[in-house]
């Protein structure tokens, strides 16, 4: 039943992410911010299925323990991927917002996902053996958390100051993402129930998607509006 139950999720959440991100990019037309957010989602569902493929192989074939090399490799693209994501979602932030200068701010964010992934790649987190040490699994989740939380902070700000009411929840969407992701790596090892939390913080991530599709739509029918009143 879990094989069954993970595996139509996983296929809904990654071909879900990965649809709408070619969508956005296919109308995306000349707006940068757009066809950044449409790389985001296409990262997002492709790293993501590093992992959650060999996931559901292994739940229906010889189980999680008999493939945990493959999972390890796929939690540390997975990772990447995800550190990647945050990149392109602040850029997509400094374009919607026409942001200039502020070169000490990227610096920070291109530190900090070097940073997450030097250490993600190290030997010493042993993702893929069965029982990979929490301390490094903290380690490597510090400089991550911290650029989540300047995205976060940036788009709260920025969607406030500009009035932009499309992407107003788009912080709201990253802090649910932590929010539920955090517990599952500083507890999950001592209360496996803990991991069920990934399932809301993949819909966050589902969601923070869906709000740049849906501005998409809303932005382009109001320019096809405008046309339309001026012939």
């Amino acid at each position: 039943m879990q094989a069954v139950m993970e595996t139509v999720f996983d296929v809904v959440y990654l071909s879900t992410v990965i649809v709408l991100g070619v969508l956005i990019l296919l109308r995306a037309g000349n707006r940068k911010d757009y066809r950044l957010l449409g790389i985001m989602a296409v990262i997002l569902g492709a790293g993501d299925a590093f992992h959650l493929i060999p996931r559901s192989v292994a739940l229906f074939t010889t189980g999680l323990e008999a493939n945990v090399y493959y999972l390890g490799v796929g939690k540390i693209i997975t990772s990447i991927t995800m550190t990647i994501f945050y990149v392109i979602l602040y850029h997509a932030y400094r374009e919607r917002y026409h942001v200039i200068g502020q070169k000490g701010m990227t610096q920070v964010v291109y530190f900090l996902a070097l940073l997450r992934v030097i250490l993600t790649s190290l030997p010493q987190n042993e993702l893929t053996s069965l029982h990979p040490p929490l301390a490094f699994a903290i380690y490597r989740n510090i400089p991550f958390t911290i650029l989540g939380a300047m995205v976060i902070i940036l788009f709260y700000r920025a969607s406030r100051a500009h009035k932009d009411n499309a992407f107003q929840n788009m912080w709201l969407s990253i802090v649910l993402s932590f929010g539920f992701y955090l517990p599952v790596v500083l507890f999950s090892n001592v209360y496996p129930l803990v991991g069920v939390l990934m399932i809301p913080k993949t819909m966050a991530y589902v969601w923070t998607v869906v709000i740049g599709y849906r501005a998409l739509k809303t932005e382009g029918f109001s320019r096809k509006n405008q046309k339309v009143l001026k012939v």
